[in-house]
């Protein structure tokens, strides 16, 4: 199993704590029998779950200019019209997946073209399910035009455990469709806002897989 950058150090710092109480266990209770077995099989699920968090996924991905993919692993969490401030300052669809500890936590570029816009918003660390996380938490904001200029915004949300966000774009790249783009440690969430007549291909409490689902077609 490939085992994302990311988490290296994390890794490295859990294993490192988990082999140390597991000795110190076995110098203060060099008789016990049932606790120190209880903590190295609580050690070794906890690092198992840590590892999981971190791995690559392969995908087998068909890049369309005409398909906006999820940008993440997760749940489609929210489809409703609202009005975008921060870029179009306008009505856009959006589409929320909210991805759990147990996701992959990669996020991907949902379509190739040109990064138009970016910016990172340090904030709160609201749940990432919360109506106000999409504005007031940590994030950032990415806008990639299409050769068609259609622009698509998305947004890494942090969410009360997920503090940490990273991003390997800024503006003037040019980015393909499901590709890498960034990655954030822990329960997360990551909002698209696509063009009002953007034919949306997925429903409320859908599991999306990244870099594959088709989120929407545009026109």
């Amino acid at each position: 199993m490939k085992l994302h950058r990311e988490g290296y150090t994390i890794m490295t710092v859990a294993a490192i704590v988990l082999v140390l109480i597991n000795l110190g266990i076995q110098f203060l209770l060099p008789d016990g029998y049932w606790i120190p077995r209880m903590v190295l099989a609580a050690s070794v699920v906890i690092f198992f779950l840590v590892v999981q968090f971190f791995r690559v996924p392969s995908r087998v991905i068909h890049q369309n200019d005409k398909q906006i993919v999820a940008p993440c692993d997760g749940k489609v969490v929210v489809i409703e019209e609202v009005v975008e401030t921060e870029y179009f300052k306008g009505p856009r669809r959006q589409v929320s997946i909210f991805m759990s500890p147990l996701n992959v936590h990669i996020n991907w570029n949902p379509i190739s073209g040109v990064i138009q816009y970016f910016k990172y918003h340090p904030g709160l660390y609201l749940v990432a399910w919360h109506p106000k996380s999409s504005t007031e938490n940590e994030r950032t904001t990415v806008v990639i035009r299409n050769r068609q200029g259609v622009e698509v915004l998305f947004r890494q949300i942090a969410g009360a455990a997920a503090r940490r966000i990273r991003w390997y774009v800024k503006e003037g790249d040019k980015v393909e469709q499901s590709t890498e783009m960034g990655f954030i440690k822990f329960g997360s969430r990551v909002d698209l806002f696509l063009p009002l007549d953007a034919e949306i291909k997925v429903n409320l409490q859908d599991k999306t897989v990244g870099s594959v689902t088709v989120i929407a077609e545009l026109k």
